[in-house]
């Protein structure tokens, strides 16, 4: 013990510290997260990148030291365990990353001890960054409050929120890419929103969605655009929920329709759900079995009949890609689920809420009156 305390991080007085989370989020600032791995994978902000101070299994030494003996002996121990020949390695690693980011800054949960040693460690070998006042803690708690009072400071700016709607397939996320004034729900989530939504990498945490939608928010209202727009969601994307004050206050709003042809929709939906599925597999046969559980979830509403039909349209359709490597076969099944069984939905959907319909047409239609409407107070 007597080495660890000789080697106890001796601090120098006003080390850089800010709390300025708007500028972080505008301008996109990198950030080094010192946390232990299982800390950044609870929940961590979409410019961060995790250089830990101590493992997880150092953590929770320190953790339980602090718990039986106090702070003193925890800090001591904590020396102990990412001593000269461990803190090596690691300061080299948050070196490299201000080497390539020199606007990085630092931070842990609270913007503590943690975040002060490594800040310290950094600038004992020349390297100044400015460390988050009240550390992750404090980022996370604004971007709640600043997602709390969006609804209202939209309401105030005399922002009109545009719900976008339109039949499964035709192609509203490619038309909100379009807009500069329009943030992709599904995008942050991770999730095309059905039950053959899901993508090979997995959806973020409750709390990621959250930090990276406040974000999301905080840059459009800076823009100073008079409207946003949004794919016409459900609250819950996959496995995420929208907070309810922002998904209010998003179908509160004003809605455009695109229309677009069967054929282009199903042409649409083979290019997303068939041809970019499988290229985010590692195998044809592991996309074909989600496909296959992603069928059996919606067999019930399906009807006994009609799923086997699609199932058997689905098996003849792999068949042929393997055989002549065309996509073109899977046309089969996807014209008998959009219109046996998502039109049919949509159009229950559309009497049962009977909401305006402020504007439909076709894509370019729809994108021209989209844009002017970022540019209108009306």
């Amino acid at each position: 013990m007597t080495q660890a305390i000789e080697s106890l991080t001796q601090f120098q007085n006003h080390l850089p510290q800010s709390n300025e989370f708007e500028r972080i989020v505008l301008e996109g600032i990198p950030l080094i997260d010192v946390r232990a791995p299982v800390e950044f994978a609870q929940g961590a902000f979409e410019m961060a990148h995790n250089f830990p101070l101590m493992n997880d299994d150092e953590r929770q030494q320190v953790g339980l030291c602090y718990k039986e003996k106090g702070h003193d002996e925890a800090v001591n121990l904590g020396h102990q365990l990412v001593n000269n020949q461990v803190r090596a390695p690691r300061v080299d690693g948050w070196q490299s990353f201000m080497e390539k980011h020199p606007d990085a800054m630092l931070y842990c949960f609270r913007g503590g001890m943690r975040s002060k040693i490594a800040q310290q460690w950094l600038a004992d070998s020349g390297y100044e960054i400015v460390r988050l006042k009240g550390g992750y803690k404090a980022f996370r708690r604004y971007l709640i409050d600043r997602l709390e009072a969006m609804p209202q400071a939209l309401l105030e700016a005399g922002i009109q929120p545009w719900v976008l709607g339109g039949r499964t397939g035709c192609g509203k996320t490619r038309l909100i890419y379009t807009l500069n004034n329009a943030i992709d729900l599904e995008g942050l989530a991770n999730h095309r929103g059905s039950a053959f939504g899901r993508h090979v990498t997995p959806q973020p945490t409750q709390i990621d969605f959250e930090n990276t939608l406040a974000m999301a928010m905080i840059r459009f209202q800076a823009q100073g655009y008079s409207s946003l727009v949004l794919e016409d969601e459900a609250r819950n994307i996959g496995s995420l929920s929208i907070p309810k004050s922002l998904f209010d206050f998003f179908k509160g709003g004003r809605h455009a329709v695109l229309e677009t042809p069967l054929a282009e929709r199903i042409a649409i939906t083979r290019e997303e759900y068939v041809e970019q599925a499988q290229s985010e597999y590692p195998t044809f046969e592991a996309w074909a079995e989600f496909m296959r559980a992603a069928f059996e979830r919606i067999r019930k509403r399906l009807g006994g009949e009609r799923y086997q039909r699609v199932l058997s349209e689905f098996e003849l359709a792999c068949t042929t890609q393997l055989n002549q490597n065309t996509f073109d076969g899977h046309d089969g099944w996807i014209h008998i689920l959009l219109n046996e069984y998502y039109d049919p939905m949509y159009d229950y959907q559309m009497q049962k809420h009977q909401s305006k319909i402020d504007f439909s047409g076709e894509f370019d239609a729809v994108q021209d009156f989209l844009r002017q409407q970022a540019l209108s107070k009306n």
